[in-house]
């Protein structure tokens, strides 16, 4: 499921714009002003990102450099076009002039998320609607965040992996063990029992399951 970030600190406007990315099966974020959107940005990483100019806080035009490895459609009233050509130079994939027709809107989002096919970087994993990142060590769901231990990350890292193979009890100890040596067989499953229970908590969902006498995997719809 994409996954894109609405900028806008007009409610009525972000609301339509949520309700129609929804109906076409879009995953939406929203932030209501430049700083919450620099806020957001630094625990996400979403797809696409519809960005306003005249924001609280930081305007759209001092977020835009600060958006890295994302495709950004600014939606805007401004119309002067040294507008439009400053922003398209600065970093913007497409300007949209506020108002606009859905259907336009749909259409850019769909070109431009084919140009960008993954923004799924080495440092960032994504399982669901799970969001691992390597580098921080932090773990996001619905945006989110979800406290783990040592252990509980290094798990859920070696699945996410491996998303769609079964991991036996033993490689999942081999592959953990340099990240956390204190896990050992008897102690693996309560681990993985903690971490179950902290993304049901969080998703409403199971996002683990056991494969009976082999090991575990993420669980797939």
């Amino acid at each position: 499921m994409k996954h894109i970030l609405i900028i806008d600190d007009d409610i009525h406007i972000g609301n339509m714009i949520e309700e129609i990315l929804t109906k076409e099966g879009y995953r939406v974020s929203r932030a209501y002003s430049g700083t919450e959107a620099v806020l957001v940005l630094s625990r996400q990483k979403p797809d696409l990102v519809l960005l306003d100019l005249m924001l609280p806080g930081l305007s759209g035009e001092k977020v835009l450099p600060q958006i890295k490895g994302i495709p950004v459609i600014v939606v805007s009233a401004k119309i002067d076009i040294d507008d439009k050509v400053n922003l398209l130079l600065g970093g913007a994939v497409d300007y949209i002039t506020k108002p606009f027709h859905s259907k336009e809107l749909l259409a850019r989002i769909a070109v431009h998320l084919r140009r960008f096919p993954a923004t799924e970087t080495a440092s960032r994993m994504t399982f669901d609607d799970i969001i691992l990142d390597t580098d921080t060590h932090l773990v996001h769901i619905k945006e989110e965040a979800i406290k783990l231990t040592r252990t509980e990350y290094a798990i859920l890292k070696k699945l996410m992996q491996n998303k769609t193979q079964v991991i036996t009890k033993s490689n999942l100890l081999d592959c953990i063990s340099e990240d956390t040596p204190d896990c050992t067989e008897n102690s693996l499953k309560m681990h993985i029992s903690n971490l179950r229970k902290k993304l049901r908590h969080a998703g409403g969902k199971e996002y683990i399951e056991s494969v009976w006498g082999i090991g575990f995997k993420m669980k797939e719809e």
